[in-house]
């Protein structure tokens, strides 16, 4: 683990490699889970300011979807997430021309039509954020889809992209540019020390 404040970071994240590979897994993330796209408190208030703006990038069933369910609904493991449409898609993805999932909320956001780019969730995806039950710490971990993210982890070692790199806006989206070059400061002191381990045994 790496310790930065009271936030805990998975060694993971800075020691596996990871690239999205969207015409592999066709956006799988967004319609194949347990429930909706977790939404932080304050993600709510954005989903109600800018929803207008967001349906008409939307498909009917998503907007059939958040007008019967509501625009967030509470689930009782994961806490505030996205509705679902048929217990699938996420109510705000659509798919596009090649049939990857995409986001409504984040085309609206591409098209400077509203100023959240979508849910931290999903942009900081596979990371996972956890609270511990006293609500001060934080883990962040490595968490990818064995199945649908298979292609991602072969094109990030292809490409030699360390997971921390690849999420670094969303990274620095949650916790901030210093919180980011603490993290790659580390994983870079992380690497050099693992260079010279492996100079020693030979």
């Amino acid at each position: 683990m790496i310790a930065i404040d009271n936030i805990l970071v998975s060694d993971q994240v800075v020691e596996e490699q990871f690239v999205c590979d969207l015409t592999k897994c066709k956006g799988g993330c967004c319609e194949d889970g347990d429930a909706g796209a977790p939404l932080e408190v304050q993600e709510l208030n954005q989903l109600l300011n800018f929803i207008e703006d967001i349906k008409p990038y939307m498909t009917p069933e998503g907007v059939k979807e958040i007008e019967r369910q509501g625009k967030y609904v509470y689930d009782k493991e994961f806490g505030w997430v996205t509705p679902t449409v048929n217990g699938k898609i996420c109510a705000y993805g659509y798919r596009d021309k090649q049939g990857i999932v995409k986001c409504s909320i984040e085309q609206a956001y591409n098209d400077e039509k509203i100023s959240w780019k979508k849910p931290i969730s999903c942009h900081l995806f596979p990371i996972r954020i956890k609270k511990s039950s006293d609500k001060k710490t934080e883990y962040v971990n490595y968490e990818p889809r064995e199945d649908i993210c298979a292609a991602a982890c072969k094109l990030g070692k292809k490409l030699k992209v360390p997971t921390y790199l690849f999420l670094k806006e969303a990274i620095i989206r949650k916790y901030g540019e210093e919180f980011y070059k603490t993290l790659e400061a580390t994983a870079q002191h992380l690497e050099e020390n693992k260079l010279v381990t492996k100079r020693g045994k030979k």
